[in-house]
């Protein structure tokens, strides 16, 4: 299996219990997850040699997100230790038409205030077959984005494959600075992930499709795709197709397109969805392990819609799902029957 480095931050989510609002509990459960770390755990679950590099508090707090990830057997030796304080997020999980919320508490994390002093990026992309890493973590802080350019270059110079997740987050940069620090950064990109939000905001691009009304029809993206893989040479561009009936029922596909032909996966009909938090990073996940792995791009493309769509049945950031789950239900075993 391969040596995968993703790269960013890791925080503490913070939500009450199943699906009660903020306002009514008295105790929050405290779950470590995030963009890149949970690409991570789900490629250290499927077999390989996975990497979280980040920097983290010394305290027991930022002890917390180290232990985690450590015991789904991601590979911690690379994040630094120091700074103030571990990121935080509150998560509120929605139900039927009310969707679920999210607040940020993240402002001057370890990884946000982290300077090109805490990481000998060759040292940490030497051997290394992959990097992967989103949009998030250049939009925390503008020293966060100079350590992302720093790592692409190194990835490069070490011939490593780098993908991205756009990501694109509202609450933390708004679309113009988005495009302004995201494209320059994409002549490192192998392989483009985002769905049409992303590709708007981040990029510039805009696919014909009405999304928000349902439709998702993959053709709207073919031109748009072409367009990326174009201006970029992206050797892959990818997106999810959601389509959102309540928060607690969603359609789920993906298209690939590798600059030669497109392919659209199957649908899967996600209800009822347990949290869909940390969806976007298991499809990553999945379609890096695929890509490393199968013969085709469509073979890639299921194993990463279908471990994706198994995400949504379970709790928490990270997508606890082994790759042989994964495969019987590539396979069409979707029935939920006990596995005795």
């Amino acid at each position: 299996m391969a040596k995968i480095i993703t790269f960013g931050e890791i925080m503490l989510r913070l939500s009450p219990d199943g699906t009660d609002r903020f306002v009514q509990t008295d105790h929050l459960r405290v779950i470590p997850g995030g963009g890149e770390a949970n690409v991570a755990v789900s490629l250290a679950n499927y077999g390989h040699e996975a990497y979280f590099v980040s920097k983290l508090p010394k305290h027991e707090i930022g002890q917390i997100a180290v232990n985690a990830l450590r015991s789904y057997g991601v590979d911690m030796r690379f994040v630094a230790r120091g700074g103030e304080r571990i990121g935080l997020y509150y998560a509120e999980t929605g139900a039927a038409m009310r969707p679920s919320k999210v607040i940020y508490d993240r402002s001057h994390s370890a990884i946000s205030e982290a300077t090109p002093a805490d990481f000998d990026f060759d040292a940490i992309m030497d051997g290394a077959q992959w990097f992967h890493w989103s949009g998030i973590t250049p939009a925390i802080s503008d020293s966060a984005a100079l350590l992302v350019r720093l790592a692409c270059e190194a990835a490069k110079r070490h011939g490593v494959t780098v993908s991205v997740d756009l990501n694109f987050r509202k609450k933390l940069w708004t679309s113009e600075k988005a495009i302004s620090v995201m494209r320059p950064l994409m002549k490192y990109v192998d392989v483009c992930i985002g769905n049409e939000e992303d590709a708007q905001m981040c990029l510039g691009f805009k696919p014909d499709a009405d999304v928000e009304g349902g439709q998702t029809d993959a053709s709207g993206y073919h031109r748009i795709f072409e367009q990326m893989q174009k201006e970029f040479g992206f050797k892959y561009v990818v997106s999810t197709l959601r389509e959102s009936f309540s928060a607690t029922h969603n359609g789920w596909k993906a298209l690939i397109y590798d600059g030669y032909e497109f392919y659209e996966s199957r649908r899967y009909d996600i209800m009822p969805i347990i949290d869909r938090v940390g969806g976007g990073d298991s499809f990553s996940g999945g379609l890096i392990h695929g890509l490393l792995t199968k013969h085709s791009q469509g073979e890639a493309l299921e194993f990463a819609v279908a471990a994706s769509a198994l995400k949504h049945t379970v709790s928490g950031d990270f997508n606890l799902v082994s790759a042989d789950e994964v495969e019987a239900l590539v396979a069409g075993n979707a029935n939920g029957r006990v596995q005795r």
